[in-house]
């Protein structure tokens, strides 16, 4: 394990980047920051809020999804975020230009309301992208989340999945036929047969979503963000018992690489056979490198 950088605010949303560097989020700090080769942090954009994940588009732009904001809670753990921030100004999709950090709010809402958390993101081959949106807890109650598919002229948003409990990590298998998505709260991974950009093939009942359950951890143990493997394993990052959770797509073998953090939120592939497992520790603020036994999966638009 190489730590890259510290002293981040709970980094997420890792890319990895062709000149070498990592173009993550801050959501703590509201930042889009770029961690050079050698360690150098330079905030790209500023855009408040909670900037929770974030990936290239087809016009080399870096769309990110913005939670809102969260509370913040400091302990012998470190930092971890909380409930719905009170100076919370809604979720948003927002678009940032990497050279320049110009940015725009793409969305606020879809047909059926809203945005509460979006969370997590990836495009498809076509230009779209997939993103989840978490929903935000306050005191007494908490928002259902689902998963929805956008242009990113901003001419078209729609909810494709809901309700689902806390998703989290979103990912598609290596031909783009299945949506993977981690739920955090229940510690499951479901997966969505793609019929067509911004379709699925829905599951009936008894499925509470319209997906097909992977597999699901025993003990108290969530799951965060993920990325896929070449092979079209799933890499989940997973909370509590830190580190990244690999499953195989028919969720019969599961395998855990223990990290040193509690908040063990996101892992992106990079390097010349993308076989480098870059990782955010988030409570501890950190971003590290560690080999990885198998090659990553060349994301679309990357």
């Amino acid at each position: 394990m190489k730590i890259l950088a510290e002293g981040l605010g709970f980094p997420e949303g890792p890319i990895a980047m062709k000149d070498g560097s990592i173009l993550l989020v801050e959501i703590q700090h509201g930042n889009v920051t770029r961690v050079r080769p050698s360690g150098e942090k330079q905030v790209v954009a500023h855009l408040g809020g909670g900037p929770n994940g974030a990936a290239i588009g087809p016009d080399g732009a870096v769309y990110v999804c913005n939670n809102g904001g969260f509370e913040w809670h400091r302990d012998e753990h470190g930092v971890r975020p909380g409930r719905q921030s009170m100076a919370y100004g809604g979720g948003r999709i927002e678009r940032v230009d990497p050279v320049t950090g110009e940015w725009s709010v793409l969305y606020r809402e879809s047909p059926n309301g809203p945005l509460r958390g979006p969370n997590d993101i990836v495009f498809d081959s076509a230009g779209g992208f997939w993103f989840t949106d978490l929903g935000k807890r306050r005191e007494r109650d908490m928002d259902q989340g689902g998963v929805y598919y956008a242009r990113i002229d901003g001419s078209e948003i729609r909810e494709v999945i809901h309700p689902m409990m806390t998703p989290n990590g979103i990912g598609l298998s290596p031909d783009g036929c299945v949506l993977y998505v981690a739920e955090t709260a229940t510690g499951r991974l479901w997966a969505f047969a793609v019929r067509a950009p911004g379709e699925i093939d829905r599951k009936p009942f008894p499925s509470p979503n319209g997906g097909t359950l992977v597999a699901g951890l025993p003990g108290y143990q969530l799951f965060d963000s993920l990325a896929v493997e070449a092979d079209g394993n799933i890499c989940v990052a997973t909370l509590f018992n830190g580190g990244i959770t690999t499953i195989a797509p028919d969720g019969k073998r599961i395998d855990h690489t223990p990290l040193p953090d509690l908040f063990t939120t996101n892992i992106c592939f990079g390097g010349p056979d993308r076989r480098t497992a870059y990782v955010t520790l988030s409570s501890s603020g950190r971003l590290i490198a560690l080999d990885w036994p198998r090659a990553g999966l060349e994301l679309a638009w990357s």
